[in-house]
């Protein structure tokens, strides 16, 4: 039986309905809490709004914040410490409420303002690209979220996990002082891949190869999967083979039809001659010639 403690249904105040913001309000919302404040100042988060949090009153971020037990800040990374500040200062946050931010790279520290008021922080990250629509709802069920709360307050761990687990998701617990490579092995890992695949499908498409992403999808799909599933491993290809003269090939084609993409190119077929070799997938001998044929 699961013995972590749940928390009492709970008035959530959402700040700001951005597409992580909606969504995380529309899952507690889900779980039996009520929004009963939003903040939405363009035309897009108020579009939204209506659509993911229907009813909810829209407020000014003091008003939502000062009616709510859990405060949910879904703002960008530069804007919360001010925020938290000025929520501090206009006397919108008080002991006893929940105070949740959502960013990745940020631990509770910048929360302290309303720790010192008595307020119980938490960090909560979604693992997971948002559209802000409805169907993020059903992905939460197979996403993970990075729960951060001040070392020894077991308290405000708990607390995290039950809401993560409330909103259908499964919560995993990232200390303090590793959100930061927490955060760039997740962005390195997602937003480059996007690059990578445009960049690839972009690359067939100029050379005339119709329906580039039908092409891409079953392979890139298994070469994920793979990567997942045996590590270093999975690599396949001229890198991982040491076939030196498709890669002069490839770097030649590249020089003279995508002077863009030879630069990431190279970077990648380094990086990926290191994990190669330290796997033992390529002797030394042959991840040297496959450096020194990147660098020509």
């Amino acid at each position: 039986m699961d013995a972590t403690p749940r928390p009492a249904r709970l008035a959530v105040g959402v700040i700001s309905a951005g597409r992580v913001g909606s969504v995380l309000g529309a899952a507690l919302a889900r779980a039996g809490h009520v929004v009963t404040g939003v903040s939405a100042v363009s035309q897009a988060s108020r579009d939204r709004a209506d659509e993911l949090l229907p009813g909810v009153p829209v407020a000014d971020p003091t008003e939502v914040a000062a009616r709510a037990d859990l405060v949910l800040l879904a703002v960008p990374d530069d804007e919360l410490e001010g925020l938290v500040k000025g929520l501090v200062a206009t006397e919108s946050l008080r002991a006893g409420q929940i105070v949740v931010h959502t960013s990745g790279a940020m631990g509770v520290h910048v929360l302290e303002p309303a720790a010192e008021l008595g307020a119980l922080t938490i960090a909560l990250h979604p693992v997971m690209t948002f559209t802000g629509r409805a169907e993020d709802l059903q992905r939460m069920s197979a996403a993970c979220v990075g729960v951060t709360a001040a070392d020894g307050d077991e308290v405000a761990w708990s607390v995290g996990e039950a809401l993560v687990v409330e909103m259908d998701a499964e919560p995993v617990r990232i200390p303090e002082a590793v959100r930061p490579l927490y955060h760039s092995a997740l962005a390195h890992g997602a937003n480059h891949l996007i690059t990578l695949v445009r960049d690839a499908a972009d690359l067939l498409t100029g050379s005339g190869v119709a329906n580039a992403e039908r092409l891409l999808g079953p392979l890139l799909s298994a070469a994920l999967d793979n990567a997942l599933r045996h590590g270093d491993r999975a690599l396949t290809g001229p890198v991982a083979r040491g076939d030196t003269g498709t890669l002069r090939k490839h770097l030649g084609v590249l020089a003279q039809q995508a002077p863009e993409v030879l630069p990431s190119y190279r970077v990648l077929a380094r990086r990926t001659a290191e994990r190669a070799e330290d796997s033992g997938l390529l002797k030394p001998e042959a991840a040297n010639d496959v450096r020194t044929t990147l660098e020509d």
